[in-house]
């Protein structure tokens, strides 16, 4: 199975100067644990993940007052789409994080995270009978 057919391609998309709490309430109302930061003056693309929302909390800086762009993964690893899943789950499993931003022709395209590897690999779920 390919990154194509397991990643998800509606992407969240974010400014550099979106706060902490923003990209928060945008990430949550959409459900996804990963936005791409388009930020031409930080190189490009990069991406913000709820983890580095929680690791910035945790470090007791304010969510209202941090922005995206001190937050941002700028050294990005980008699957391709015609990538095997194998080839995103080493990826990810060798630089420790859990999503890969997909670019289609230096474009994104996509976002593929461990979840969504794991319900590709894994059988569907049955129901128990009572």
């Amino acid at each position: 199975m390919l990154v194509r057919d397991a990643m998800s391609t509606m992407v969240l998309t974010l400014g550099p100067n979106h706060t902490l709490r923003q990209a928060a309430a945008l990430m949550s109302a959409r459900r996804v644990g990963a936005a791409v930061i388009l930020d031409p003056d930080a190189g490009g693309i990069g991406i913000i993940t709820e983890r580095d929302i929680l690791n910035s909390v945790g470090l007791g800086q304010s969510p209202d007052a941090e922005l995206i762009h001190a937050h941002t993964t700028t050294d990005v690893v980008f699957a391709a789409p015609t990538w095997t899943l194998e080839e995103a789950a080493r990826a990810m499993a060798h630089g420790g994080f859990r999503h890969l931003v997909v670019l289609d022709r230096g474009e994104p395209a996509g976002i593929v995270s461990v979840r969504d590897i794991i319900r590709c690999w894994a059988p569907a779920r049955q129901e128990v009978p009572a």
